[in-house]
């Protein structure tokens, strides 16, 4: 991980939540992000006992302040969980949060009695997950097809796959994209800033609606605008997020998520307990991305594919890399990233078919790559010089054009591939469980790749086209 585009994309979060003060943690790491002076808990009795045990904590202790100690969310919600605060989040610095971590050791002996875990850091779940995403969207010419190609396959709506994304939100003229005919949801809240430039991840959802809809032409697809700070929401309000989004219009068959986080734990999020409970006792089948990390740490959601009682019912995507052959260099590995699919420099709709709109790259240029990888991986593509990687620079920040599609890689595209790839064996083999679908998907049609020395279960749609690797020059 490149600590400084970290930092960039940190600040760029805390901007778009600027009543939320944030860490990075563990210990100034890169590894997640979550709100400063606060806690998670399940509401109820747990979280009595967490804030009596964390005030008699700081009450014994000269240099913590127990005065802090008090609820600072509602009592009970759907989702199972409230916030209680331990210390002021104005103090420290983003890698500073003493209350947190003191609050996290003083519950340790009551965890214990119970035999599992009661409090958490309040995380932020994201589309690009620790805040690095593999890189930015590249505008591509109209005449350029998608990638993968669409689908020869008709739509029928009364066999039509339900398909629920949630991310961004639409862009205001994604139905001028033939492909996304039958996509409907929620708007961008906002695409543009005070000067017109295209904001951050703003096209995001309307990227993945169109892979899926390349992919599985027979869906009727619905994008939820969950996501609109930034891609960012904090785990407090994810699960209520979620609920959200499959009450608006039923359990859908396929639900593709793209965003989520690690937490240095192999038991979930408490965030989504309620949540993923509920899922559990659904016919949903959800695909969630793997992430985009480089690491082996699990995360979550995603990382339920692992768990004893999820393992039907969740799909951990990792993404393979252009030429389909490998892991790309970005993504997360290990036993429970159950698929990989192609997810490097893919072709979809992004927004400005009717308008064409400019877009400020958010990100410097690296001149290595920060994995250690040997070709032109997405970290270093597109090169160039981005409004955010030093304020003393006197290089204007590069500006492009977009005018409908774009080339963008991630974990979050290789998602809604799988997503797709799930519906339309559904709709192929006439099958009405996307459970079953999903068993049978891998189990007949899954080839192989190879991610950090290791044979891993691949899908790659039959439309999909391989990009060439692009070694990288001696010296770089």
């Amino acid at each position: 991980m490149a600590p400084q585009r970290f930092h960039e994309q940190f600040d760029q979060i805390q901007r778009s939540m600027p009543d939320v003060p944030l860490a990075m943690g563990p210990d100034d790491s890169a590894e997640f992000m979550y709100e400063k002076g606060v806690v998670l808990v399940r509401d109820g009795e747990e979280a009595r006992i967490v804030e009596d045990t964390v005030r008699a904590h700081f009450t014994a202790a000269p240099d913590l302040d127990q005065d802090q100690v008090r609820r600072a969310g509602p009592r009970a919600n759907r989702s199972g969980v409230t916030r209680i605060r331990v210390g002021d989040p104005g103090e420290g610095s983003r890698g500073t949060d003493r209350a947190v971590a003191q609050a996290l050791r003083s519950v340790r002996e009551p965890e214990a009695r119970a035999g599992h875990r009661m409090v958490a850091r309040n995380h932020v779940v994201h589309i690009a997950v620790n805040a690095c995403p593999g890189d930015e969207p590249v505008p591509v010419p109209a005449s350029e097809p998608p990638n993968p190609a669409a689908a020869d396959a008709a739509y029928d709506p009364g066999t039509a796959v339900g398909v629920l994304v949630v991310d961004t939100g639409l862009t205001h003229d994604y139905r001028s994209c033939t492909l996304l005919a039958h996509a409907d949801g929620d708007a961008q809240v906002q695409e543009c800033d005070e000067q017109g430039i295209l904001q951050q991840y703003v096209g995001h959802g309307t990227f993945i609606a169109g892979l899926v809809a390349a992919v599985a032409p027979n869906t009727d697809i619905t994008v939820r605008g969950s996501l609109n700070d930034a891609g960012a929401v904090l785990e407090s309000e994810f699960g209520e997020k979620l609920f959200e989004a499959v009450d608006a219009g039923g359990w859908p068959d396929v639900l593709s998520l793209s965003a989520g986080t690690s937490n240095g734990r192999t038991d979930g999020l408490l965030g989504v307990e309620n949540f993923m409970r509920e899922l559990r006792e659904q016919r949903t089948l959800l695909v969630a991305a793997a992430g985009n990390n480089g690491s082996a740490t699990p995360f979550w959601p995603a990382a339920y594919a692992d768990l004893p009682g999820w393992e039907d019912c969740v799909l951990s995507v990792g993404a393979l890399r252009s030429d389909g052959e490998s892991g790309a260099c970005f993504t997360n590995h290990g036993a429970w990233v159950k698929v990989y699919a192609p997810g490097e420099r893919l072709t979809s709709a992004l927004t400005g078919f009717e308008t064409p709109v400019p877009y400020v790259y958010q990100h410097s240029t690296y001149d290595a790559c920060r994995y250690g990888f040997t070709y032109g991986c997405t970290c270093r593509h597109p090169r160039h010089t981005g409004v955010l990687s030093d304020e003393s620079a006197s290089a204007k920040p590069d500006q492009v054009m977009f005018e409908g599609y774009a080339q963008w890689s991630g974990t979050s595209f290789a998602t809604p591939v799988t997503a797709g790839l799930v519906a339309a064996h559904m709709t192929a083999h006439k099958e009405t469980d996307p459970r079953v679908a999903r068993r049978r998907l891998l189990a007949a049609d899954t080839g192989f790749a190879e991610v950090r020395g290791t044979h891993v279960p691949a899908l790659r749609p039959p439309t999909w086209r391989p990009v060439p690797v692009v070694p990288l020059a001696p010296g770089l």
